[in-house]
């Protein structure tokens, strides 16, 4: 009974529950939130195209591959060597994988890397495949 009356005499009784809900985006940031590259697709024609921000990247440091359907780049941002008094620049190794959509030509992909945007567009089938039926057996 005693934890009870206390309970209702605290003059902010919704802090404990305010607390257990907190919002997920003001959480600390995760390493793999910190490393995050933003990317947008959009078809263009007759192929698909995918851009990524990597600022600071040599070409050098990037990895484009394919593979069943999913598109996977990465890249490494290596630090300046030098005496800093401040740094907010983010470095080490990042990656993003993107699943492409259907009929893609895995054999049709070109990248390329201007002004710290990665571009990669992959060909898409010229001609969409119908549907097929499939019969359907009974067993009894």
């Amino acid at each position: 009974m005693a934890t009870l009356a206390r309970r209702q005499k605290f003059p902010f009784p919704e802090i404990p529950e305010w607390f257990e809900t907190f919002p997920a985006r003001f959480a600390m940031p995760t390493m793999s939130d910190l490393f995050a590259v933003r990317i947008e697709d959009y078809t263009e024609g007759d192929r698909y195209v995918m851009r990524a921000e990597l600022p600071g990247v040599s070409p050098e440091d990037i990895d484009v591959a394919i593979s069943e359907g999913v598109l996977t780049f990465k890249a490494e941002r290596t630090e300046h060597e030098a005496e800093k008094n401040r740094s907010e620049i983010r470095y080490g190794s990042m990656s993003r994988s993107v699943t492409l959509p259907p009929g893609v030509n895995e054999d049709d992909v070109k990248a390329d890397y201007t002004d710290g945007m990665l571009t990669v567009s992959v060909g898409l089938a010229r001609e969409k495949a119908e549907a097929r039926h499939i019969e359907v057996t009974h067993h009894a």
